[in-house]
């Protein structure tokens, strides 16, 4: 089992910045990429970015490009995302996501993920 625990979500106005965190433990040895979903009131849940976990090899949502930025620190088992020039429409739950194994960009997309974090609520209002 992997446990993943989300951190950094907060209330900022449009056109702020945060970053959050996932950290992962438990049997970590085993895995193949890890991303970002958001869930908003009354919305399905939808991929925001993807890295794999070696290579760091990164896949965005159209929404979110240019903006967002995905990254890893093998050393602390633990990913990010960095949100710049928020939006409104950002506000969202965020969840972080692990695969063990290999996926392909589609399955990732499509939200193909082994283990979840409970997430972590990012509001974005003036």
């Amino acid at each position: 089992q992997v446990q993943l625990v989300e951190s950094g979500g907060g209330l900022v106005q449009p056109g702020g910045s945060l970053r959050l965190s996932c950290a992962a433990s438990g049997r970590t040895s085993s895995r193949y990429a890890m991303g970002w979903f958001r869930q908003a009131p009354g919305k399905e849940r939808e991929f925001v970015a993807s890295i794999t976990w070696i290579g760091g090899i990164t896949d965005y949502a159209d929404s979110v490009k240019g903006r967002f930025t995905i990254s890893r620190d093998i050393a602390k088992n633990t990913v990010y995302l960095r949100m710049n020039s928020l939006k409104p429409e950002d506000t969202a739950v965020y969840y972080c996501a692990a695969s063990r194994t290999y996926r392909t960009v589609p399955q990732l997309q499509h939200g193909e993920f082994d283990y979840w974090g409970q997430g972590t609520q990012v509001t974005v209002s003036a």
